[in-house]
């Protein structure tokens, strides 16, 4: 029997500056510090005009520790480098799934051919806490590119569905995360709904990079674009509709709820843990990136 989860919180996708890159945070936010196992969402549009060096545009190298950096791409393209000789571009619809493991540097830039031509890049990245029994295994990097992940369509054709990680209606994604986690980047158009189902045990989360929706449990309430919406873990499932097209994130994951000690690009356990990740980096045992 179905039964829809309700909306626990709406979280708007503050627009705040990261070293020049404008992109917009709704979690970590003031009372939301995760929604375990999920620990940061970023969401970036940029417009890249011809003529720059594509070297110094994006986000240049910088380590990595204790969790999965992972990066949808919607629009565009980005080119992943890292310190342990992956150097890999992935296209719009596309998803970069990078377990930092016990750790690494790496670079995300616009492709190299944007240099003559431009470009617009749209993405999410989303951080996935690692278990801790996991932490310290060797990194990983997994470019799958959009043909390899495969579409769920609605019976009238008017939800796509790309299923990234996880089981949905018979399907599996290809990604391989260290924990169940579902994953999918959703279209939908005006006047849809879906029923997305989902197990009791994850959490779930989508966020709106653009259009508008309404949940089936608060009809009255609109879930409108760049925002995340948090739902509760009763229920079978989430249903929702469509108001505008709407372009969305769904992720559910099961929580870890093991204890955290961050700072940076560094998620460990303990305060000892952390130290020591700072002290790795500081003595080169991360490795070394050379673009």
């Amino acid at each position: 029997m179905l039964s829809y989860r309700n909306v626990q919180k709406i979280l708007y996708g503050q627009p705040f500056d990261m070293g020049g890159m404008p992109i917009r945070q709704p979690f970590p936010a003031h009372g939301v510090e995760q929604i375990d196992p999920f620990l940061l969402l970023h969401h970036a549009r940029l417009e890249l005009a011809p003529g720059k060096n594509m070297l110094h545009e994006g986000v240049g190298p910088h380590p990595h520790r204790g969790f999965s950096p992972v990066t949808f791409l919607f629009e565009g393209g980005i080119h992943h480098r890292d310190s342990n000789g992956n150097s890999q571009v992935v296209y719009a619809e596309g998803v970069q799934w990078m377990n930092a493991g016990s750790g690494l540097i790496h670079s995300e830039r616009p492709p190299i051919e944007w240099e003559e031509s431009g470009g617009t890049q749209e993405l999410i990245q989303l951080w996935i806490n690692t278990p801790s029994q996991h932490k310290m295994d060797a990194p990983t990097y997994d470019p799958i590119p959009s043909e390899r992940i495969p579409i769920i369509t609605s019976e009238d054709g008017k939800t796509k569905i790309r299923l990234v990680s996880g089981e949905m209606k018979g399907q599996r994604g290809p990604a391989l995360p260290l924990l169940p986690i579902t994953s999918c980047m959703v279209q939908m158009d005006a006047g849809d709904h879906y029923f997305f189902p989902l197990p009791k045990q994850q959490e779930a989360l989508i966020y709106l990079l653009d259009g508008e929706l309404r949940s089936s449990c608060s009809p009255e309430v609109p879930l409108p674009e760049h925002h995340a919406v948090w739902f509760n873990q009763e229920g079978t499932g989430i249903e929702i509709t469509a108001v505008k097209q709407t372009r969305l994130l769904l992720v559910a994951g099961e929580p870890l709820r093991e204890p955290i000690a961050a700072r940076g690009p560094f998620v460990m356990n303990t305060k000892d843990e952390l130290l020591q990740a700072f002290s790795d980096y500081q003595q080169g045992k991360m490795g070394e990136l050379q673009e």
